[in-house]
C-alpha cells in the first residue's frame, strides 16, 4: 500500500457511548480517548504526546483542539466542551482536514479528461437502477464544471471502480459494521487509486431517511478526482456528512468549483455560445413586479421593510410612495450578496444578517465590531450549516427556520429555548414548510416561499391570505 496515495472516508457516528460525565476514572475517560484519536487522525497530533492529553494544561493538545474548532466553525475555546464533543461524534470523512478548498500533496490528478467507471456490484438496499442513477448523478456534479467526461463500462478495468463491501474487503482497510465507516476512496492514479468503496452494512437510501448514496458518492468522487477537504461548511467537500441537505436544490458551492477547477480548469465553451467580454456584461437587475419574483431575505429596519434579492435590496416605507432599489454594497460594503436571512431587534436598534454559517450585526449603515460570528454561537447544533429565514417578535423571541423545522431564541437571555426544534407545520399550519423569509407585521406572520406570501394569524393559528411575494412592492399596480 505504500505505493498508493490513500484516501479514507472513515465516518464517526453520532452516538451515546461517550458520556460527558460517565463516572469513570479520569484516565479511563472515553471522551479523552476519542479526542486523542480524533486529533491524531485528522489534525496530525503526534502519537508521542499521549502522556499530555490527560493534563488540563496540555500545550500541544490545546493548540490542536483550537485548530480543530477553528476549522469546523466552532467557538475557539481550546477546551473539550460539549459542542466540540458533539461535532467529534458526527459522521465525517477520515481524511485529515485542511482549510479552504484543497488538493492532496503533489496534487495528484488524472492526466486525461475522458475517464471510465464501473459499478462492480450492488447493495441490496436499493434497486440497481437507483444505484446507477445515484452514481451517474454524482459524477455529473463534477462533469458540469470541468472538461472531464465519464463513460460507464461493464467489464474489465476502469479508472474508477465502485464497490459495495462489508468488513474486510481486500484493501487492508476493513469496514466496521453499521453506523461507523460509510465509505472510503483513493486519489487519482493507477490500480486501486481512484476507486471508491461503500460499506454495505450501512442503510443506503435515495432520500435522507438513511445514508444518502448520492451525497456520499459525490463527496467520495471528489476525492477520487483529487480534492482534499474544505473548511467551508457549505461545500460538498466539508468533512462532515450533512443529512439535512436539500437534495432538490443541491448544487456545488463556489468553493468546490474553485477546487476542482484548480486541477482541471473550467468546462470548454460551447461553440454556439457567443464570446462576450466579462466587463461588458451588466449585472442583472431583478424586476420589482415580476410575478415569479422571490426574495432571499426580508426584514424591518427603523420602520421600513427591506426586501433582499441577489446583490440588491428594496426599501419600502409608509411615507415613500415608491420603493427604492439599492445595491447592498452601497450601504454595507463588507456584507456579502445572496443573503440567507435577516431580522431586526428594534429594542437594540440592530438588524442581524445571515449568510452561510456566519452572521453580522448592523446599526444603520455600521457593521458592529466583533462580526461576523459563527451561527453555532447562538446554540444551533453543529450539523446546521445555514439559516433559511428568521424573524423576531414583540416579546423578543426570535424564530429561526431551517428546512421544515424552527428554533426559538430568547434575545433577553441570549440562549436557545428548550423543546426545539419543532416542525413548522405543527405550529404554523397552512404555510409552506420551507420558507425563504419570514416577517412579522400588522399582527401577522408573513411567510415568503418562492413567489408566494402566506399571511398567518397567530391568534387563530391559520393562514388568512395567500399573496404574491412582491405584493407590498407593486400590489397596487396589478
Amino acid at each position: 500500500m505504500k505505493h498508493f496515495t490513500i484516501l479514507l472516508l472513515l465516518c464517526l457516528p453520532v452516538c451515546s457511548t461517550y458520556p460527558l460525565n460517565g463516572g469513570a476514572k479520569k484516565e479511563e475517560d472515553p471522551n479523552l480517548d476519542l479526542l486523542q484519536h480524533y486529533l491524531e487522525n485528522y489534525y496530525n497530533l503526534a502519537k508521542d504526546v499521549k502522556q499530555f492529553v490527560r493534563r488540563k494544561d496540555s500545550g500541544p493538545v490545546v493548540k490542536k483542539i483550537q485548530e480543530m474548532q477553528k476549522f469546523l466553525g466552532l467557538e475557539v475555546t481550546g477546551k473539550l466542551d460539549s459542542e466540540t464533543l458533539e461535532v467529534m461524534r458526527m459522521p465525517r470523512c477520515g481524511v485529515p482536514d485542511v482549510g479552504d478548498f484543497g488538493t492532496f500533496p503533489s496534487m495528484p490528478k488524472w492526466r486525461k479528461t475522458r475517464l471510465t467507471y464501473r459499478i462492480v456490484n450492488y447493495t441490496l438496499d436499493l434497486p440497481r437502477d437507483a444505484v446507477d442513477s445515484a452514481i451517474e448523478k454524482a459524477l455529473k456534479v463534477w462533469e458540469e464544471v470541468t472538461p472531464l467526461t465519464f463513460s460507464r463500462i461493464y467489464e474489465g478495468e476502469a479508472d474508477i471502480l465502485i464497490t459495495f463491501a462489508a468488513r474486510e474487503h481486500g484493501d487492508f482497510i476493513p469496514f466496521d459494521g453499521p453506523g461507523m465507516v460509510l465509505a472510503h476512496a483513493f486519489s487519482p492514479g493507477p490500480g486501486i487509486n481512484g476507486d471508491a468503496h461503500f460499506d454495505d452494512d450501512e442503510k443506503w437510501t435515495k432520500d435522507t431517511s438513511g445514508t444518502n448514496l448520492f451525497l456520499v458518492a459525490a463527496h467520495e468522487l471528489g476525492h477520487s478526482l483529487g480534492l482534499y477537504h474544505s473548511a467551508n461548511s457549505e461545500a460538498l467537500m466539508y468533512p462532515l456528512y450533512n443529512p439535512f441537505t436539500d437534495l432538490a436544490r443541491f448544487r456545488l458551492s463556489q468553493d468546490d468549483v474553485n477546487g476542482i477547477q484548480s486541477l482541471y480548469g473550467p468546462p470548454p465553451a460551447s461553440p454556439d455560445d457567443p464570446v462576450v467580454p466579462t466587463e461588458s456584461v451588466p449585472p442583472e437587475t431583478p424586476a420589482m413586479c415580476d410575478p415569479t419574483l422571490s426574495f432571499d431575505a426580508v426584514s424591518t429596519l427603523r420602520g421600513e421593510i427591506l426586501f433582499f434579492k441577489d446583490r440588491y435590496f428594496w426599501r419600502r416605507s409608509l411615507w415613500r410612495p415608491e420603493p427604492e432599489l439599492h445595491l447592498i454594497s452601497t450601504f454595507w460594503p463588507s456584507l456579502p450578496s445572496h443573503l440567507d436571512a435577516a431580522y431586526e431587534v428594534p429594542s437594540k436598534d440592530t438588524i442581524f444578517i445571515f449568510k452561510g454559517n456566519k452572521f453580522w450585526a448592523i446599526r444603520g449603515t455600521e457593521v458592529q465590531a466583533g462580526y461576523p460570528r459563527d451561527i453555532h454561537t447562538l446554540g444551533f447544533p453543529s450539523i446546521i450549516r445555514k439559516i433559511d429565514a428568521a424573524v423576531s417578535d414583540e416579546e423578543k423571541k426570535t424564530y429561526f427556520f431551517v428546512e421544515d423545522k424552527y428554533w426559538r431564541f430568547d434575545e433577553n437571555s441570549q440562549s436557545m429555548e428548550q423543546g426545539f426544534p419543532r416542525l413548522i407545520t405543527d405550529d404554523f399550519p397552512g404555510v409552506e414548510p420551507k420558507a425563504n423569509a419570514v416577517l412579522q407585521a400588522f399582527g401577522f406572520f408573513y411567510f415568503f416561499s418562492g413567489s408566494s406570501k402566506f399571511e398567518f394569524d397567530p391568534n387563530v393559528r391559520m393562514v388568512t391570505r395567500i399573496l404574491k411575494s412582491n405584493y407590498w412592492l407593486c400590489g397596487q399596480r396589478r
